[in-house]
Formats: structure tokens, sequence, C-alpha cells
């Protein structure tokens, strides 16, 4: 065992609670992030800044971990009735999202995906050389739209239950979004 020092509500001395232990779902949402205890919205929102579709997870969780369950829970009602559209035209994304599996996913689904390479990437495919394959493919004019998910989480931090999230469980604090969503739909 490592030599470490202990903080307050560290593990037990118990050694054998390990082989006991049940895994406690996460309730609060909450995770440690450089600004201190917070909490990340990953959102889906339409080209006029409303929100269609959103997870929360602990702060400090990386983006594209989320990416799947978000796209799921995408589910926009025709006007003409019928089954509700679960598939977007075009996907735009930060660099957080450009990893391989992301975009077989959305390839697969017949989704376009305008999401920037970071640097490192793309030093990484050029030493491959021909190996490394073909650079994804980003239109820089229709990533300058990408802004369109941030001035939506700007929206709905103008709610200010949801700017300081003072709900202790993550299943109040989702209401709480989604109550600030249907406001952002009404206007």
């Amino acid at each position: 065992m490592s030599r470490r020092s202990r903080a307050q509500g560290d593990r037990s001395n118990d050694t054998e609670s390990a082989e006991r232990s049940v895994a406690v779902p996460d309730r609060e949402g909450l995770g440690r992030s450089r600004g201190g205890v917070t909490t990340k919205i990953h959102l889906v929102a339409d080209s006029r800044c409303r929100p269609i579709a959103r997870v929360t997870t602990a702060g400090q969780r990386h983006d594209s971990v989320d990416f799947t369950p978000v796209m799921a829970d995408i589910s926009i009602v025709r006007s003409c009735g019928g089954t509700p559209r679960t598939r977007p035209d075009r996907v735009l994304a930060d660099k957080a999202y450009s990893t391989r599996k992301i975009r077989d996913a959305l390839r697969r689904r017949g989704i376009k995906a305008t999401i920037p390479e970071p640097s490192n990437q793309v030093a990484g495919r050029k030493s491959r050389g021909s190996k490394g394959g073909r650079p994804p493919k980003s239109d820089k004019q229709i990533y300058k739209a990408r802004n369109t998910v941030g001035r939506a989480i700007n929206r709905l931090r103008g709610y200010r239950a949801v700017a300081t999230r003072y709900d202790k469980r993550e299943f109040v604090y989702k209401g709480t979004i989604d109550v600030a969503s249907i406001g952002i739909w009404l206007r």
C-alpha cells in the first residue's frame, strides 16, 4: 500500500470492507474542476439557440464522453405528424469532440460533421505519413455558426437557478434546466 496523506472521508481502515462495498450511484452530479465544485451541461441546440437535448455531468468529466447520450436524447416533433426526428442534418462541435469514435458514429448515422482537428491530432496524423490517413473535412464558414450552443447555454444561465445551481440532487437540477428551456421555447 502506498504511503499518502489521508484526507477526511478517505477509505476505511477495515481491510474487508472493499469486498462488501457496493457502488453508489452519483445522485448529485457534482465534480471538481478548476473553479471548484461544478456541474457541466452538455447541450444540443437548434439554429435559433433553443435547447433541444441536454445531459448533465460532473464538472471534471470530458465533453466527448457524453456525446452519445446527448445525441440519443434528441427528439424533434414534426409539424406534419409522424415519428419524431432523431437525427440532425449537421453537427457543429468544438475540438473536444474530435475523436475517431464520434466521427464514425456520425458517419454511420449519415450526419455531416463540422469538427476541427486539434493541433496534436494533426501532428500525430502527419507523423504517421501516408498511414495517417486523410484529414477530416472541416468548413470554416459553417463552423462560424457553432456559437449557437454557447449562446443557448448563456440563455439558460440567464435563469438564476440554472446559473447558481443551489439544487442538491441532480434530478432536481435537470428539472430546473427543463423549466428554463421551456421558458426559452415560449419566448
